[in-house]
């Protein structure tokens, strides 16, 4: 199984056990303001969200649960390469934790993935998730207006990519 590790987190493939960090994330209104769904009205929810989640890791999937000083506080990797995208619970924002998950990530993706790039779909709304995506080297590609509808409000999205950074030879 991979795991992730960096100097505060661990980073590893996503359990049924964790069904309720998962469901303390996705239940959260704050968490949910820009994600594709409104927020999980039950843990009943969640559970088919993570069991797709399981199953997509164990068919080639990237999907890592972020643990920080030993819970799980989010999400970060690509269900369907080259889409990137991460989640933290709103009580973790402010500590770099998506920051230091996605580097993680993207280092692993590049180094064990044969794609050329990384690619992210974010609510212009968002400007956190734009900030983490803007220092992890990340640039614009495109918007649109209303590409989904989130409970009776239409949303836009910001699209970005990051390619993959040329490989250095040591002779």
């Amino acid at each position: 199984m991979i795991e992730l590790r960096t100097p505060r987190l661990v980073l590893r493939r996503p359990r049924l056990d964790d069904l309720a960090a998962f469901y303390s994330v996705m239940s959260n209104p704050l968490a949910m303001r820009y994600w594709s769904t409104l927020p999980h009205s039950s843990i009943e929810v969640t559970r088919p969200w993570l069991e797709r989640m399981i199953d997509r890791s164990a068919s080639g999937g990237e999907d890592f649960a972020i643990e920080f000083e030993g819970r799980v506080v989010g999400d970060v990797g690509a269900g369907r390469l080259p889409e990137f995208g991460f989640m933290v619970h709103p009580d973790y924002w402010g500590r770099g934790i998506a920051t230091e998950a996605s580097r993680a990530f993207i280092d692993h993706a590049f180094d064990a993935r044969s794609v050329d790039q990384l690619t992210a779909d974010v609510d212009p709304r968002n400007t956190a998730s734009l900030r983490v995506l803007g220092k992890l080297g990340f640039t614009v590609t495109g918007t649109a207006r209303h590409t989904f509808l989130l409970g009776d409000e239409w949303c836009d999205s910001v699209y970005l990519s990051l390619p993959r950074p040329p490989r250095v030879l040591h002779g």
